[in-house]
């Protein structure tokens, strides 16, 4: 889908077109000798994360959301953090308001107030489709740590967010559980999607939580990863842990207890595979397909002969403490370097990038020698596995996976369809393994402090 930037660092996405999206995949499960939709016994929902959907007394949509990847708030996170302080931030929300959807909503308070004035309920992406789904406005904790709405210490929503961003506390819907039965799809909802009346909706997660849970990574100490338009490393821990400096994120896992927590930690990159993407599409007009790509970028060594790619383009990163110091390629040598260069050296960039967070995460006290990752998107490249294996120094393991399947297994869990997580886990299947080689991981580490020069000289001259 489309994101729609009416300004620079601006990025939205109309929630009506996730609906149609909605209906359309639904519509697409059914063909010729396919399942009977009237079979299903349980709905869940995977959603992008940090983004803001306002609606009114009727539940109708008030304006497009301000989704993840976009930055117009920074500033009103920034001075939120100022008059709370940091370190009350830190270590009540585990995070500074940042970019985050509280900080949206106060945007759109001190931007639109006739829109503003009218905000019956906000709400995260997942939570709107639910809405849609169910009739009801409803939410999780572990969607309100996303927005940055959740006091870690009380264990209950985050009152000086509210207070200071002058958000009034009623706008919060209704806290469900994530694994449970959040409401029953509408019957004319139902009629429009094929499915049954009733059906319980029984899990929602933000996708990279639900992205862990598709690879059944829910305990301390188990990582996983993901490399679709952004990037993603996300680390299971029981301790409430967080980055002075708030470069990487600290939430509620999906499967938190208050007796047994469970919190995410979650580097994300902006820049990841819509780079892959802005390159087949905007540069070679869709001459080469990924896969070609992915060839062409294994036909020069690792390093790239010098080519260095800062992937960052995508709005402002949190792990650059919400710079934006933008996408670019240095080190050009006409005679040296070719289109398997570049290729290869924007899949290393990205790579990079995701190391230089890893090691903040690394500094906040977690090990990351095994990584779990579906076999999809960025991924699927043999030139990205290496270069993440070799540079990040971690073992990766693949399985044959991905969201869906995750919401899928969740909403099991949720409805009470599967007896235990044992069940809900069979037939996930690792199909590779790559491991770290002392050759290849020199080469790379030649490579990062290469790349990581230019970022540091780029960050320093603006």
């Amino acid at each position: 889908m489309d994101i729609h930037a009416p300004q620079p660092g601006w990025a939205e996405q109309h929630p009506h077109t996730w609906w149609k999206n909605v209906i359309s995949a639904t519509q697409q499960l059914v063909t010729p000798g396919s399942i009977d939709l009237t079979n299903v016994d349980a709905i869940g929902i995977s959603y992008q994360m940090h983004g803001l959907v306002v609606v009114d007394s009727n539940l109708d949509v008030l304006r497009p959301s301000i989704i993840w990847c976009d930055s117009r708030a920074v500033e009103i996170g920034d001075r939120a953090a100022e008059t709370i302080g940091r370190k009350k931030c830190l270590s009540t929300f585990l995070n500074l308001p940042g970019n985050f959807t509280a900080s949206k909503l106060a945007w759109v308070r001190e931007n639109e107030p006739d829109i503003f004035d009218n905000v019956f309920k906000a709400m995260l992406p997942g939570d709107y489709l639910a809405m849609r789904l169910t009739g009801d406005a409803r939410t999780t904790r572990s969607g309100l740590s996303e927005g940055i709405f959740w006091d870690y210490k009380m264990g209950s929503p985050a009152e000086a967010i509210y207070k200071t961003l002058e958000i009034p506390t009623d706008m919060i819907p209704e806290i469900v559980p994530t694994f449970g039965v959040q409401g029953q799809l509408q019957a004319s909802v139902a009629e429009e999607l094929g499915l049954r009346a009733g059906i319980p909706v029984s899990y929602r997660a933000g996708d990279q939580p639900n992205n862990a849970l598709s690879l059944n990574v829910l305990n301390p100490g188990e990582i996983a990863a993901t490399a679709g338009t952004s990037g993603v490393v996300y680390g299971v821990t029981d301790t409430p842990v967080h980055d002075p400096e708030s470069r990487v994120n600290t939430f509620i896992h999906v499967n938190d207890e208050p007796e047994d927590p469970r919190y995410g930690v979650l580097l994300c990159i902006n820049g990841t595979g819509i780079l892959n993407s802005w390159l087949r599409n905007a540069i070679f007009k869709g001459k080469f397909s990924y896969n070609g790509m992915n060839e062409i970028a294994s036909w020069v060594s690792a390093g790239s002969d010098g080519l260095v790619f800062i992937p960052y383009g995508n709005g402002a990163e949190r792990s650059l403490g919400n710079r934006d110091p933008g996408s670019s390629l240095v080190g050009l040598n006409f005679n040296t370097h070719g289109l398997s260069h570049v290729l290869r050296s924007a899949q290393e960039g990205i790579v990079f990038a995701l190391n230089y967070g890893v090691e903040i995460m690394r500094g906040m006290g977690l090990t990351i020698d095994t990584v779990r990752a579906g076999h999809a998107n960025m991924f699927l490249s043999p030139v990205f596995r290496e270069a993440f294996a070799n540079t990040l120094r971690a073992k990766v393991e693949l399985f044959d996976t991905d969201g869906a399947q995750g919401a899928a297994r969740g909403a099991g869990i949720g409805a009470g369809i599967f007896k235990d997580n044992t069940e809900a886990f069979r037939g996930l299947e690792k199909i590779q393994e790559i491991e770290p080689v002392d050759e290849l991981v020199k080469k790379y580490r030649s490579a990062y402090d290469r790349w990581l020069s230019v970022l540091h000289n780029r960050l320093e001259t603006g």
